[in-house]
């Protein structure tokens, strides 16, 4: 189930997405501050292509220079990723067949907003597999 999931997320929205992901990371690569901040667009840009299968799980071990890192991330792309979300969301909820689809793009709202100090795993894993980042 979740592979056709996947494929009629990518056919509708997810192709889109993670293009929005990828040109974030590319412009926050431009310096070197930046740089982390690419990284993780480019980890939720892969997470956004095929996101059936997989969560997200808070590191435990992230601290302080992650949260510092989520303020300046909201303020940098954040908010735009955001609202890509709840308007793809909210267009597939106007259809029963998109409703799954809606709510996965609802769940990835809070990643969109603060990635940093979170990590993408299986969901046959649902634990992060520490010093595999």
């Amino acid at each position: 189930m979740k592979t056709i999931l996947n494929i009629i997320w990518l056919v509708l929205s997810g192709l889109w997405l993670s293009l929005g992901y990828m040109l974030a990371g590319l412009v926050l690569c431009i310096t070197i501050i930046g740089i982390p901040f690419g990284i993780a667009a480019f980890r939720i840009a892969r997470y956004a292509l095929w996101p059936f299968g997989h969560t997200v799980v808070e590191r435990r071990d992230a601290g302080a220079p992650s949260c510092v890192g989520n303020v300046l991330w909201l303020i940098l792309a954040g908010w735009w990723l955001a609202i890509g979300h709840i308007v793809t969301g909210v267009a597939q909820c106007l259809t029963i067949i998109g409703i799954p689809l809606g709510i996965a793009n609802f769940k990835m709202i809070p990643l969109s907003l603060m990635p940093l100090g979170k990590e993408i795993v299986p969901t046959d894993r649902p634990y992060p597999a520490w010093g595999s980042y």
